[in-house]
Formats: structure tokens, C-alpha cells, sequence
């Protein structure tokens, strides 16, 4: 165990570094400056454009720039062009909603995921069966933000509910309770539709492993023994047909943040993926960095820690 442990994270180091390089060279050499409100704007000297160049430090050439924006992210003096705040403290300040959301779409995706594809696998060839692969399709080809746009049209344009923002505002609550579940309430709305992709696919690996281990020896063993349905299917065959599951949340946390870039400013949900989208807008080259690199490192740990999970569900498996 001690040895995966240092090869996965001395491979993960590596890697944040060569996505860090990448990420700096693709958002410094796409067309735009990072100064677009004072390079054209003829009432602002040249003395002041060169000041901005060099506290920035754009005025080096590219590789000293990266090598400069890895000295300030480590040191925590690395600033954002947007408004010269320290990059770290917005993206901590952002980091919070953003692991919110996404768990609580880890957990929809893996509890009705569960949930559909034991209940596919259950009536495997029979119209239920069709049914749930056909939702499950349906929700694997929607687009999120069409989705998004359509609950926003529907729910607040047409019914008045708020579903935008971390709560709803110019209303008054009785009590702390109500306060609270209204934040779940605009917590959950977003982190359903960020769940549906993962949702559907995980119940499709899961359907097609439940059957297979339907099939096996000791499922017929216990039917034969009388035991309950529920019990064979919850308890015996869905713990040996949880690997795909494991391995799944591996596969959900790049795609989960990725699409809450989406997600967040379509809900003026105050997360990472929401500030990424903002910085693109800006041209704001240390915030895009430094966000590239934890998001790297959160899905690289995501990671890791689904390969411990799969070895802790599975005796067979020897991470040695």
C-alpha cells in the first residue's frame, strides 16, 4: 500500500505540472489581451500600460511568465489581473460551493443510479428494462444547459420559483429552518441536473454487471434456499456488481467539474466553475492557471481515492 501510495502521488505531481504547462500555453497564446480596458483606451499613458505589464509580468517572455505564476501560486502571491486580489483567497472563498454541489451530485448520481440499474437488471428484457434504458439515453443525450434553461423558463418565468443563486432574496422566513431548507433547495436543483449524465450511465454499468452475476452458482443457491428477493438482490448479488460503481466516481468528478462551469453561471451559483468562467471573460491568466491546477489535483485525488475504494471493496484486488 505504501508504495502505490508514493508512485500515485509522485505520477500525480508530475501530471499537475505538465496540466499546469498546458493549461498556461493554450490561455496565452488564444487572441485577446489580458489588459483589453486599457491597451486600446488612449487616455491611459504608456507609463501606466508598461507598470501593468511588469507588475504582471507580461512583458517576459512565456516561459519566464509560467515559471513566475508557479512561484506566486506556491508562495501565495499570486494576484488576479481581474481586480489584483490574491488568486487563492477567491478561489477558497469559491472552493466550498463548488465541493458542495458536486458531492451532493455524487450522491444523487450513485443513489438513483443504484437504484435504476438494480431495478433494470431485476427485469432484465421487460418493458421496465426498456423503460429505464430508454431514460436512461434520454438523460445521457440532453444537453445540462438545455435542461437548465428550460427548469429557469418553466420554474421561474412561468411559476415564480427561485432556483437561482445559493438562496432566494426579498423574502421573509419564520425561522432558521426554513432559511436552510430553501439553500437545499437551490443546492439540489443544480445538483440534479449536474447528477442526470453520470445517473444514467452509472445504472448502465451497474444493469449490465447485476446481470451477469445473477447468472452465477450461488444466486440460484440462494433462491433455492428460499430467501427473500430483496435480500438476494441487495445483499448478495449488488455487493459483488458494486465495482463498476467504485470505479465510476472516478469517472464523475472530471465530468462533474467540467459541466459545473455550466451549471454554476447558468444558476449564478457562486462556484469555481462559475469564477473559471468569469477569468476566461477577462483574460485573467493567473486565475485560469492556478484554477486548472486544483482542479487537476481534485480530480487526480478523486481518483486515488477510488482506486483505494475498488481494493477495499474487492479482496482480490492487491494494490501492490
Amino acid at each position: 500500500m505504501t508504495s502505490f501510495l508514493i508512485r500515485r502521488l509522485s505520477l500525480s505531481v508530475v501530471l499537475l505540472f505538465i496540466i499546469s504547462l498546458i493549461s498556461f500555453f493554450i490561455v496565452t497564446l488564444t487572441p485577446g489581451s489580458p489588459y483589453p480596458w486599457g491597451e486600446l483606451n488612449p487616455k491611459i499613458s504608456a507609463e501606466v500600460k508598461a507598470n501593468f505589464r511588469k507588475k504582471f509580468h507580461l512583458d517576459r517572455p512565456l516561459h519566464e511568465q509560467y515559471a513566475f505564476i508557479m512561484r506566486d501560486l506556491f508562495t501565495g502571491n499570486l494576484r488576479s489581473i481581474k481586480d489584483d486580489r490574491p488568486v487563492m483567497a477567491k478561489i477558497l472563498e469559491r472552493l466550498p460551493a463548488t465541493l458542495a454541489l458536486n458531492f451532493t451530485a455524487i450522491l444523487i448520481s450513485l443513489a438513483f443510479g443504484t437504484l435504476l440499474g438494480v431495478y433494470a437488471a431485476r427485469h432484465a428484457g421487460c418493458w421496465q428494462d426498456m423503460a429505464g434504458s430508454f431514460l436512461a439515453f434520454l438523460f445521457i443525450a440532453l444537453p445540462g444547459f438545455w435542461i437548465s434553461y428550460l427548469l429557469a423558463i418553466v420554474l421561474v418565468k412561468e411559476f415564480g420559483v427561485p432556483i437561482l443563486g445559493t438562496q432566494s432574496y426579498g423574502i421573509e422566513f419564520p425561522n432558521a429552518a426554513a432559511a436552510e431548507l430553501d439553500r437545499i433547495w437551490h443546492l439540489l436543483i443544480p445538483a440534479t441536473i449536474l447528477a442526470l449524465g453520470g445517473l444514467a450511465a452509472q445504472s448502465r454499468y451497474l444493469r449490465a454487471t447485476m446481470i451477469e452475476t445473477l447468472r452465477e452458482d450461488y444466486i440460484r443457491t440462494a433462491r433455492a434456499k428460499g430467501l427473500a428477493e430483496e435480500v438476494i438482490l441487495y445483499k448478495h448479488a449488488l455487493r459483488n456488481s458494486i465495482r463498476p460503481l467504485v470505479t465510476g466516481i472516478g469517472m464523475l468528478l472530471p465530468a462533474l467539474i467540467s459541466g459545473s462551469v455550466i451549471i454554476e453561471s447558468i444558476f449564478a451559483y457562486p462556484g469555481m466553475g462559475r469564477l473559471g468562467y468569469e477569468a476566461v471573460l477577462e483574460r485573467d491568466y493567473p486565475t485560469i492557471v492556478a484554477l486548472n491546477f486544483v482542479v487537476a489535483a481534485l480530480v487526480l485525488l478523486g481518483n486515488l481515492i477510488s482506486d483505494l475504494l475498488y481494493a477495499a471493496v474487492d479482496p482480490r484486488v492487491r494494490l501492490e
